[in-house]
């Protein structure tokens, strides 16, 4: 059987930036450090130029998973209000989470989420980027594709390309 899940086109780009561009939450999974099973949660999402950013409370269990192992993955996308939910477009990102300074991201965060300035400068509360992994596109029924951090236009973990670091 051929594969179904074709490679990026400039209509799938399109389509997954647009949901990008729109999110304001999504279904992050991680996993439980105590028990290795999955995790969902519900978490506010920002797109700061090439940037996925997540504000999560370290009094959160996706916190405590996410320290444990920055691999997770990210649901996006809305049903829209009439038909088969399943027929809408989402995108599963795939994902490590990366620690980025609150400071210097707070002002696009709060132009996403202007009622978090109640709590966004919390002690607790910390800014993470997603730098994508190799993700997949399902832009409706028979159309499924595989996307790269280019192809969704988002900066990827730099450090991940780099060659390990070797002890002499």
């Amino acid at each position: 059987m051929a594969d179904p899940v074709q490679p990026a086109d400039d209509p799938a780009r399109a389509l997954a930036r647009a949901i990008l561009r729109d999110a304001r939450h999504g279904a992050l999974a991680t996993l439980d450090p105590q028990t290795g099973g999955p995790l969902a949660s519900r978490v506010a999402c920002a797109l700061d130029g090439a940037d996925l950013l997540l504000l999560v409370s370290d009094l959160s269990q996706h916190a405590a998973a996410l320290r444990a192992d920055p691999r997770c993955a990210l649901l996006l996308g809305e049903a829209g209000p009439k038909g088969d939910p399943l027929a809408h477009p989402r995108l599963s990102l795939n994902a490590v989470a990366v620690p980025e300074g609150k400071p210097a991201r707070r002002g696009a965060w709060l132009r996403a989420h202007p009622k978090a300035a109640l709590y966004v400068d919390f002690a607790d509360f910390r800014m993470l980027r997603l730098a994508p992994r190799p993700s997949f596109l399902n832009g409706g029924f028979g159309r499924a594709h595989r996307m790269t951090p280019d192809d969704l236009g988002l900066r990827g973990d730099q450090a991940a390309r780099r060659p390990p670091l070797t002890c002499r």
